[in-house]
């Protein structure tokens, strides 16, 4: 069976993270400014080809397929939806501080505490896990060599910290708006365990350029404190 590299990329800026709100279910599209960035992201970084998307079905994920991947139409998954906040939703973490007595709990991974209205932690992971190991399942029994799944921070985050080597917790695994990981499956080790190697970080850089976009993601494996292959 052939090694699957599978691309897992954040969808790109909408108002909701210019304002640093919580956005979950909410159907947002990306902001002008989130369409300007990936634009010049993917005029001076290199993304990884491919003829496979699978996608949140939420605007700001459909519409940076359009911008990365013109020529792809993405397969939708509604389990790749990010997580549901419920009334947290289009709401910051300050103002919940205050008004919500469980938002803390809630906050620090309690399984079982869920925002009013919204999904449990543990109903989350549970979810998104499932999701993916059908995509990855699938993929390997038609001997894929590559496939993106475009989704949400929250999404991938879950993804990486419970399938990703090295293992790290999801906070370990934040990643700027259209950017994301490389993992690479290989089919024993997944038939093995369900794991696979956090191979890059992604895009890769196409010339020489300065971290003009964000402080803390470096396109420069020797140089950055979040280079997966320092781990692996």
């Amino acid at each position: 069976m052939k090694t699957l590299r599978l691309h897992l990329l954040r969808h790109g800026l909408t108002q909701g993270n210019l304002d640093g709100l919580y956005i979950g279910h909410t159907d947002l599209p990306l902001c002008e400014a989130g369409r300007k960035q990936l634009s010049e992201m993917k005029a001076q970084f290199r993304y990884p080809e491919t003829q496979f998307i699978f996608s949140s079905p939420l605007k700001r994920c459909l519409e940076t397929a359009q911008i990365l991947y013109p020529g792809v139409k993405p397969m939708v998954i509604d389990a790749l939806t990010e997580y549901d906040f419920g009334e947290y939703d289009g709401r910051s973490a300050e103002e919940l501080h205050e008004k919500s007595p469980i938002f803390d709990r809630w906050l620090a991974g309690e399984p079982e505490i869920k925002p009013p209205f919204g999904e449990s932690n543990e109903d989350f992971t549970r979810r998104v896990c499932s999701a993916f190991a059908r995509i990855v399942e699938g993929l390997l029994k038609t001997g894929t060599d590559d496939a993106v799944i475009l989704s949400h921070g929250g999404v991938l985050m879950a993804i990486m910290a419970n399938f990703a080597l090295p293992e790290a917790p999801a906070t370990d695994w934040l990643m700027p708006s259209g950017c994301g990981y490389t993992l690479r499956i290989d089919p024993t080790l997944w038939m093995a365990g369900q794991k696979a190697e956090a191979l890059e970080e992604i895009p890769l850089s196409s010339q020489e350029q300065s971290d003009r976009y964000y402080e803390g993601w470096d396109y420069y494996p020797d140089d950055d404190d979040f280079d997966v292959s320092e781990y692996v």
